[in-house]
Formats: structure tokens, sequence, C-alpha cells
């Protein structure tokens, strides 16, 4: 069955470079940018703002599992050595709960759009400063894989396949 799988490249990936990063950016711009315009459309009494909002609230959620797809097939291709596991399980184990989080925002969002699509609650705003808070610890989780301990860089790809790490 193994030899149905295309061959690894240098990167040790059945696929040029990796795909996670590409697609989980689209998340943290969309999540980011539907917590941002809500607190401009309540500041600035802008409720067109909400619109897009809800939008970009509802891609993000949409595109979050894809990113996971994509991350869990490069994380069990990844090789993680020392600290480099635990952040691996850290940074998979929050990208699900994001993932949970979003759906949840995203109904309740769609709920409250359906009632008064002017108008946002507080606990709602929170809830997405909750959201801007866990893509922060997220991101940072997120690039410490890549730029301390270089999961899929072709370094540390040729370093583990000779058994130096």
């Amino acid at each position: 069955m193994l030899e149905l799988l295309p061959p690894l490249n240098d990167h040790n990936l059945p696929w040029m470079d990796t795909i996670h990063p590409i697609v989980v950016h689209f998340v943290i711009a969309m999540a980011v940018v539907s917590v941002l315009f809500d607190l401009i459309g309540v500041v600035a009494r802008k409720p067109n703002l909400f619109e897009v909002s809800f939008w970009n609230l509802l891609f993000a959620t949409a595109a979050i599992f894809v990113a996971i797809i994509f991350g869990q097939v490069e994380a069990g291709l990844a090789d993680p050595y020392g600290a480099s596991r635990e952040i691996l399980n850290w940074h998979s184990t929050l990208g699900w709960s994001l993932a949970g989080v979003l759906s949840l925002l995203t109904g309740w969002r769609y709920v409250l759009r359906s009632r008064d699509p002017q108008s946002l609650p507080v606990p709602f705003l929170a809830a997405g400063g909750v959201l801007a808070v866990l893509v922060a610890v997220q991101v940072t989780l997120g690039n410490q894989l890549i730029w301390i301990y270089g999961l899929h860089t072709v370094p540390v790809v040729e370093a583990t396949r000779a058994g130096l790490v």
C-alpha cells in the first residue's frame, strides 16, 4: 500500500512545500479581521461592518478545517524532536480547539445576525477578544515550530535523515 504514495521530497513531504501555513494564514487574517470589524462597527456605529465580519468569520471557520487536515498530515510527516514534540502537540490540540471555538462563534453570530443585524452584544465582543488571544497563542506555537525547530525545512530534514537529530 505504501508504494502507492508519492515519494517524500527534501522537505519530507509528498508535495512541493508545506500547505498548512498557506491555508492557515487565511484563517488567521479572516478571524482577526472579523474581530476588528466588529469592534470598529460598534465604536464607529457602522453596522454595515458587521456583515463583512460575519462573512470573514464564516470563511475562517470553513478554512480552519482545511488547515487542520493539511496540518495533521504534515505533522505526521514532520519527525519532531526534543521540545518540538510538546509544542507540536499543543499546536495540534489548540488548532482543533480553535475549530470548535470558531464553529461556536459562527453559529452564535448567525443567530445574532438573524435576530438583529444592526447590533452585537458585549458578551459576543468579549468572545471575539478571546478568539483573538487564542489565535495569537496558536501563531506563536506555529512560529516556534518553523523558526526555532525548523520542522519541514531542508537542513532539519537532512539532519534527521542522517541521524544527527
